[in-house]
């Protein structure tokens, strides 16, 4: 005996039921020029199938293809989105924060045949399409076109006219279904191919392990360009949660005006978000924000102070969150067990909420020493994470560096953690950010953590400098929040009381601004090359 096992797990079933189900629930978009646009997933639907019918019919685009995407999260994306995912062609999201080089190269890597653009973004493309091989057209995300890229198609034009798409195609469920690459700090960008299978298992999986559902505004300031925008744009379609896109302005300016005015009660992005939004409720305590019940927070470590903050002032949970492109992306969540939320003190609770939280389920973990043997998972051992589970890549896209991330059958994430008896994944810091000084080892993330807890500091990252006597010594950089006159010694007065004596950085040197990679992150490369020999005076 044995169920419909050969029932393929598509993306377009989970579209079918949210469409079918919930036709009413409304789509907020902020539009390049900054205005609102409100309309339905029942409207929207018959602008998906305008759009697949025109991939194939007016764009030449068959199943496999690829379309790229170089946008900011709106109503179109969405689309595009939707569009592709059912079809079988393959969503290639085009970060915009790359260098012209990794773009050029990511696009011809991926073979995209037709680039679609946010009006707004024209001319930052424009200057790399005499260097595109395999782009045959460009498609304007609005109802103009324009001279700067060649035979350039305004969007709805290409959709007006159309039949619409009937019933959607049986797909492999191993198939392609977008391509997302890596940010690329050293060496050129690494693509991972997300499947149906993938996308699907991570939908329902992340649904079922912190729940957005039908009574929930959701809006993912997590670009979509951005590890498919954490699934946000998946996971809340079949279940019918209101959507608001944020558009080109994901500054705090932008952003809280739109949580206040359209109530949204879930969103996700990186810390630096929160962080800029945390200092903007803190000169405008009058803004309403009590809609929100949570924040989900990754693509780095979530400073302690943060979640404190948002909890203590606002009653906003923060929810950290972690993963990777090759994991889909979401493979943790730091959530309390239930005897934590009842017999806890709110500093054990913030012990485990600062935590990269526990494996989503369906997903394994372990640690590994230097020589790949496995270590106790005893809060105490540390060595580098390596996962497996079926929405986690096997292999990067065409690449010759995957025998590199990739050892029987799990994959290394690079990250160098602890893992607790009850499961929680406490990170440590990166693999190659590691502090070793005098063959004694410092976390820069535990440093990074107690000096953003400070009130006059709004960002601060932590690197090892190259020293004469102890090969490295950890150097602070810290952005001072406006208006406060905070000093190097008032800050490490305040680390003594958060880490050992001798983690103490060696210098702390104040900067208007922290470099940052294209998603948001502290790129601690650009910091450590720009002061390499500060410490060797």
């Amino acid at each position: 005996m044995h169920m419909q096992d050969d029932f393929p797990l598509l993306m377009s079933t989970l579209y079918d039921h949210g469409v079918r189900y919930f036709p009413e629930s409304e789509i907020v978009s902020k539009e390049h020029d900054h205005s609102i646009v409100r309309t339905t997933y029942g409207a929207t639907d018959h602008r998906i199938r305008r759009l697949a019918t025109a991939l194939r019919e007016r764009l030449g685009v068959e199943r496999g293809d690829a379309v790229g995407t170089f946008a900011w999260n709106n109503r179109r994306h969405h689309e595009l989105y939707w569009a592709t995912a059912n079809t079988g062609t393959v969503c290639h999201t085009l970060n915009i924060r790359l260098y012209a080089e990794q773009l050029i190269y990511i696009i011809n890597h991926a073979k995209d045949k037709a680039v679609f653009v946010d009006p707004d973004l024209v001319p930052l493309f424009h200057a790399i399409t005499d260097k595109l091989e395999t782009v045959e057209h460009y498609i304007v995300l609005g109802e103009d076109g324009s001279d700067l890229l060649p035979g350039a198609i305004p969007y709805e034009e290409l959709i007006d006219g159309v039949d619409e798409h009937g019933h959607w195609p049986e797909l492999d469920e191993r198939s392609p279904l977008m391509y997302c690459y890596t940010s690329g700090t050293t060496g050129n960008p690494k693509g991972v191919a997300y499947t149906q299978r993938s996308t699907y298992l991570h939908t329902i999986s992340n649904l079922a392990n912190f729940a957005v559902t039908s009574s929930d505004t959701v809006l993912p300031v997590v670009p979509m360009f951005h590890a498919a925008a954490w699934g946000y744009t998946f996971e809340a379609v079949p279940v019918g949660a209101r959507l608001v896109y944020p558009g080109p302005d994901l500054t705090p300016h932008g952003l809280v005006p739109l949580l206040a005015e359209e109530k949204v009660t879930f969103s996700a992005g990186v810390p630096t978000v929160w962080l800029g939004i945390q200092h903007y409720l803190m000169d405008h305590p009058e803004v309403d924000l009590s809609s929100i019940r949570a924040f989900l927070c990754g693509g780095s470590a979530v400073p302690r102070g943060l979640i404190d903050w948002f909890w203590k002032n606002r009653g906003i949970k923060i929810v950290q969150g972690w993963g990777m492109t090759e994991t889909n992306p979401i493979a943790s969540v730091a959530l309390l067990k239930p005897e934590m939320e009842s017999d806890w003190t709110w500093d054990e609770q913030l012990d485990v909420l600062e935590s990269a939280g526990r494996p989503v389920m369906g997903l394994k973990v372990k640690i590994v020493d230097e020589a790949g043997e496995e270590l106790p998972h005893d809060g105490e051992a540390f060595g580098e994470l390596l996962i497996r589970g079926p929405w986690i890549a096997a292999e990067y896209y065409n690449d010759p560096r995957t025998p590199q991330s990739f050892v029987d059958g799990w994959l290394r994430t690079g990250d160098v953690c602890k893992i607790t008896p009850d499961g929680y994944i406490r990170i440590t810091d990166r693999a190659k950010d590691v502090i070793k000084s005098g063959g004694e080892w410092i976390s820069s993330l535990d440093l990074e953590n107690a000096l953003m807890a400070h009130p006059s500091v709004a960002e601060a990252t932590v690197v090892g400098l190259k020293h004469e006597k102890w090969q490295e010594r950890p150097a602070a950089f810290v952005v001072a929040r406006p208006g406060t006159d905070v000093t190097e010694a008032e800050l490490l007065d305040h680390l003594r009381h958060h880490v050992a004596k001798w983690w103490l950085p060696d210098k702390i040197v104040f900067i208007e601004e922290i470099p940052k990679t294209g998603t948001g992150k502290f790129d601690k490369k650009v910091v450590r090359d720009q002061y390499s020999d500060l410490l060797m005076d």
